[in-house]
């Protein structure tokens, strides 16, 4: 078997044609591991070929509303079809905290359709298996199924609390998400030796005189500058460099051009793949 990695979305907050909401599929066989949810992701999901039935557990990074806002809807979307399916509730994992918090109180607002289908079709709402875990600055195991294994480790995304990055180990070898994390020593130690790091990717350097005084001085002050990225990855000795949650989101290959141009800048000079919905890579 190999281990394919999917884009299943590369955007941010602010809308960008083509781009859906934050999140990463990794596949080894029959298990299918969603990292984040972010907008139109169970779109993304079926045109990777991946039913949601298929799903054996999703992993939130943090709360921020790019990353979860499509949660509501894959989990709505694989109950519905459950009578179909017989997939049963789908395992959430996500730092303890506001993730967690958001997750048990995210079905609320569709009580009375969850009332409605029950009288029709389903015999039992959605049930929310959460599994919840401490942040810590240490990787520690946080699921296991066979011989996949995904471990998690704190980063720095302040002020936003309670951020992860998960590291996905399968007999092909490793995958690193990173979430929304400023260049860090826990990503870089999580990273080391990875065949691919999914790594968000912020034009902080390039851009700093041109956002000087304006909000997004605030905003790109916790991402990842993607000249400190390419030293990270360097240093990690990372094989594949996977560019997500782009920011600003490049409208064409010159665009994606100036992200790879950064990467090298800081040193890196193994493969880049400046992301796209629906790229892949594959391990083994």
């Amino acid at each position: 078997m190999t281990t394919t990695v999917t884009l299943t979305g590369t955007g941010v907050p602010i809308p960008s044609p083509g781009r859906a909401g934050a999140g990463v599929l990794v596949r080894y066989g029959p298990t299918a591991l969603q990292f984040d949810a972010g907008r139109a992701t169970v779109m993304r999901l079926t045109e990777a070929g991946t039913g949601l039935h298929e799903l054996s557990a999703l992993f939130i990074t943090h709360v921020h509303s790019d990353h979860v806002i499509g949660l509501p809807d894959v989990v709505m979307s694989r109950w519905i079809q459950d009578h179909v399916w017989n997939s049963g509730p789908l395992t959430i994992h996500a730092p303890e905290g506001e993730a967690v918090g958001f997750i048990q109180r995210m079905l609320d607002p569709y009580s009375a359709d969850i009332a409605l289908r029950m009288e029709h079709v389903q015999p039992a709402p959605p049930e929310l298996d959460v599994r919840a875990f401490a942040c810590s600055p240490e990787a520690r195991v946080v699921w296991s199924q066979g011989e996949v294994i995904v471990e998690a480790v704190a980063v720095h995304h302040e002020p936003v609390p309670d951020a992860v990055a998960y590291r996905v180990c399968t007999p092909d070898g490793s995958v690193v998400i990173s979430g929304d994390t400023r260049v860090c020593d826990e990503v870089e130690a999580l990273s080391e030796g990875a065949d691919v790091l999914v790594h968000e990717a912020c034009r902080t350097t390039a851009l700093h005189e041109a956002v000087a005084g304006t909000p997004f001085e605030q905003i790109f002050s916790y991402h990842a500058d993607t000249v400190a990225l390419g030293s990270l990855a360097k240093r990690a000795g990372v094989a594949h460099l996977v560019l997500t949650h782009l920011i600003p989101a490049p409208d064409d290959e010159s665009g994606e051009a100036t992200f790879e141009s950064d990467i090298r800048s800081g040193g890196y000079q193994g493969r880049i793949t400046v992301g796209r919905d629906l790229m892949t890579a594959t391990i083994g």
